[in-house]
C-alpha cells in the first residue's frame, strides 16, 4: 500500500508538471510573438491559431491531448483504484490551466481534457465528445461555446462505458474547471465580444 501510494504522489506531480508545459507560448516565443498578448491570452490550440494560423494551432492542440493522455496511462498500469487514476486525471489539466512557469496563467485546458479522457472512456466516448463539440460549434460559431457544453456531456459519458462513480465526479469536476477557465470568455458572450469561428490560412 505505500509504494502504491508513493506511485499515486509521483504520478500527480508528473502529471502536473507534464500538463503546465507551456507548448503554446514556446512555440510563439520562438516566433517572437507573446501569445498573452494575443486575443484571449491563452497558451492552447484556440489562441496559437490566432497568431500562426491553424496549423500551428492543430500541431499546440495535439500535443495539449497528449499532456493528458500521457499521465493517465501510466495511472492505469501502475495504479489500482478509479479514485487513485481519477485523481491523477485532474492534474494535467490543472497544471495546463495553472502553469508554474508562467505565473499560473496557461491555457483553457479542453484538448488536455479530451486527452485524460481517451484511456477512461475509449474512442467511442471521445468520438462522441468530438461530435458534440462540431454540432455546438455549427450552431454558435464560436469555438469556447462548444467547448464549456461539449464538456457539460463529460459526467454523463464517463459514466456510462464505466459505470464508475469515481470517473462520474471526475466528469463533473472536469467540468467545473473548465467552465471556471472560461470565464471571461463568458463575459464576452455575454457582452457579444466573443469571436466567431473561422479558418484562417497558417504562415
Amino acid at each position: 500500500m505505500p509504494f502504491r501510494m508513493f506511485n499515486l504522489i509521483l504520478l500527480i506531480i508528473f502529471g502536473y508538471l507534464l500538463g503546465s508545459l507551456p507548448t503554446g507560448f514556446l512555440i510563439c516565443k520562438a516566433k517572437g510573438i507573446n501569445i498573452q498578448k494575443i486575443g484571449s491570452g491563452a497558451t492552447g490550440g484556440t489562441n496559437v491559431s490566432r497568431a500562426l494560423g491553424w496549423g500551428w494551432g492543430v500541431f499546440v492542440g495535439i500535443a495539449d491531448v497528449l499532456k493528458g493522455l500521457i499521465p493517465v496511462y501510466l495511472a492505469i498500469n501502475f495504479l489500482i483504484f478509479d479514485w487513485q487514476i481519477a485523481i491523477v486525471a485532474v492534474f494535467p489539466v490543472l497544471g495546463h490551466i495553472f502553469p508554474v512557469w508562467l505565473k499560473f496563467k496557461g491555457g483553457k485546458g479542453v484538448a488536455t481534457t479530451v486527452g485524460v479522457l481517451f484511456f477512461l472512456i475509449g474512442g467511442q466516448g471521445i468520438l462522441a465528445l468530438i461530435l458534440i463539440w462540431f454540432f455546438f460549434l455549427g450552431i454558435f460559431r464560436t469555438v469556447s461555446i462548444a467547448s464549456i457544453l461539449m464538456v457539460s456531456f463529460v459526467p454523463l459519458i464517463a459514466f456510462f462505458p464505466t459505470y464508475s462513480f469515481a470517473y462520474c465526479i471526475l466528469g463533473i469536476i472536469l467540468a467545473v474547471i473548465i467552465w471556471w477557465a472560461h470565464r471571461e470568455n463568458l463575459v464576452r458572450i455575454k457582452e457579444g465580444k466573443e469571436p466567431k469561428f473561422k479558418l484562417r490560412k497558417t504562415t
